[in-house]
C-alpha cells in the first residue's frame, strides 16, 4: 500500500499535535466544502475535551499514521457550515449512485492523498471504498496497529469507485443545496439504466435524484419506472416540478401516470402545466384504462389524402423528436377520417411526385376508442401489427396504439 494514501477509518481517532508536539485531541471528521474545492479536505474536526475545534487544511504541517502535526495554532470552536460535505456523517455508510457503473452502493470507506502543497501536507479525497477490503479494515481498526492492518488486508482485492465519478445522494433539500449536486453524469445514463437505479432507493433519495435531472431527462427516467414507483415519486415533489416533469413525458404516458394519482394530485398538477399539454392529457384521461381510448397515444405524423412523398419527407423532418419510434405514416381525408396508412419504408424507393394514396396498405385495420384491451393485443398478435389506428365513432382519427403500448399493457399484468 503507497504511503501517500490515507483511508478515513484510519483518518478518524488520528492524533492532532500542537507546535510542541502535545496532543490537543483526535480527529473525530474531515470535511469538503464543493463548492471551494470538491477534492481537497478543508479542515479537520478534532475533539478535545468538552469541545470540537476546526482545523483548516492551511494549518497542517504534516499527516500521515502517527499523527496530524499543526503549523498553526489558533484554532476555533467547531460550527456547522451549511456548504460542509463531512465524510464521516454525510458520505461513510451513505449510498451513492456509481455513474459509471450504472448501480447503487454503500460506501464503507473513504481514500486520501497525501499531497505536498508548498511546505505543507492536505489531503485530497481519491475514490470511495464499497468491497470486502474495506469493511475487513474497519472491523479490525482500533484492534492492532494501523500498520499491520494495512498488510494484512493485501491479499484482499480492493474494490473502489473514483471520486468524480460519484454521486451523492441526500434526501435533505437544504442539504442537497449545499453540497451543489450535479446531475449531469446521471443525465448521460440510458433512461432504463437510470430508471434501475431510481427502484433501488428509498422514497426520499428517489425524491432527491429527480430533483437533480433535468425535467427532460426526469421524464425519461420517469417512463421506465414501474406504475407504483412513478406515483410515489410524483406524489413526493413539489407540484411544479411534477408539471415540468409530466410536461416532458408523451401525453399517453402522461396520462397513465396521472391515472394512477389521487385525483386531488392529479388535478393539482394538471393546473400546473401548460395549455397544449395539458388538453391532449386531459381528453385522454376521458377514456377508461382497458380501452384502445386508454391505450392510445397521440404522437403521430398525419398528412391529407392527397399529399406527395415530398409532403411526407418534409412533415417527417418537422417532427424529428418521433422519428426513433415511427413506421407508419396515417392519411386523412377533408373531413379528418382515416384515410389510408403508408408503411415508412415505402418512402425511400418512391419518387418525390409520387401521391401518398397510391402507397397505401389494402384494408388497414383499425379500432374505435371503445374496443377493449383484450381486442386490441388479440389483433396485435393475429396480424403482426407495429401500429394500430384508433377511430372515433365518426372514422376520424384520434390516436394511435403501437406495439410498444401493448408490450407496457402486457407488462403491467
Amino acid at each position: 500500500m503507497a504511503e501517500n494514501l490515507l483511508y478515513l477509518t484510519e483518518l478518524l481517532g488520528l492524533s492532532v499535535f500542537d507546535l510542541k508536539r502535545r496532543r490537543i485531541g483526535r480527529v473525530k471528521d474531515a470535511a469538503l466544502v464543493p463548492l471551494i474545492d470538491p477534492f481537497r479536505v478543508d479542515r479537520f474536526l478534532v475533539g478535545g475535551g468538552w469541545a470540537w475545534l476546526t482545523v483548516r487544511h492551511d494549518q497542517v504541517e504534516s499527516i500521515s499514521l502517527e499523527g496530524i502535526y499543526l503549523r498553526d495554532e489558533q484554532l476555533t470552536p467547531y460550527h456547522s457550515d451549511e456548504y460542509m460535505l463531512r465524510m464521516a456523517r454525510d458520505v461513510l455508510d451513505q449510498q451513492i449512485i456509481d455513474v459509471s457503473g450504472r448501480r447503487v452502493v454503500r460506501v464503507t470507506d473513504v481514500t486520501f492523498e497525501i499531497r505536498t502543497l508548498d511546505t505543507r501536507e492536505a489531503l485530497s479525497v481519491v475514490e470511495v471504498d464499497i468491497g470486502l477490503r474495506s469493511i475487513f479494515r474497519r472491523v479490525l481498526q482500533g484492534t492492532m496497529p494501523r500498520r499491520w492492518i494495512r498488510r494484512l488486508q493485501r491479499p484482499i482485492p480492493p474494490s473502489s469507485i473514483r471520486w468524480e465519478f460519484c454521486n451523492i445522494i441526500e434526501p435533505d433539500p437544504q442539504r442537497r443545496l449545499r453540497l451543489n449536486i450535479s446531475g449531469e453524469g446521471l443525465e448521460k445514463m440510458h433512461p432504463a439504466d437510470l430508471a434501475d437505479i431510481v427502484e433501488e432507493l428509498s422514497p426520499e433519495d428517489r425524491e432527491a435524484v429527480m430533483e437533480t435531472l433535468d425535467s427532460e431527462a426526469a421524464a425519461d427516467a420517469l417512463s421506465e419506472v414501474e406504475p407504483d414507483i412513478q406515483a410515489s415519486i410524483l406524489e413526493s415533489l413539489e407540484t411544479e416540478k411534477a408539471a415540468e416533469i409530466i410536461e416532458g413525458m408523451s401525453p399517453h404516458q402522461a396520462a397513465d401516470i396521472l391515472a394512477e394519482l389521487a385525483e386531488e394530485t392529479s388535478q393539482e398538477i394538471l393546473e400546473e402545466m401548460d395549455t397544449e399539454p395539458k388538453t391532449e392529457v386531459r381528453e385522454l384521461l376521458e377514456f377508461e384504462e382497458d380501452t384502445a381510448g386508454g391505450m392510445m397515444n397521440t404522437e403521430y405524423v398525419v398528412l391529407h389524402w392527397n399529399a406527395t412523398v415530398a409532403d411526407a419527407m418534409a412533415a417527417l423532418k418537422g417532427n424529428k423528436e418521433l422519428l426513433e419510434n415511427l413506421n407508419t405514416l396515417f392519411l386523412i381525408d377533408a373531413g379528418e377520417r382515416l384515410a389510408g396508412m403508408v408503411p415508412l419504408a415505402r418512402l425511400f424507393v418512391s419518387g418525390g411526385g409520387t401521391m401518398l394514396k397510391d402507397l397505401t396498405m389494402e384494408s388497414p385495420t383499425q379500432v374505435t376508442v371503445d374496443e377493449k384491451q383484450e381486442r386490441v393485443t388479440e389483433l396485435f398478435d393475429k396480424y403482426s401489427l407495429l401500429a394500430l389506428p384508433v377511430v372515433d365513432e365518426e372514422g376520424r382519427l384520434a390516436g394511435v396504439i403501437t406495439a410498444d403500448d401493448v408490450i407496457s399493457v402486457l407488462r403491467k399484468k
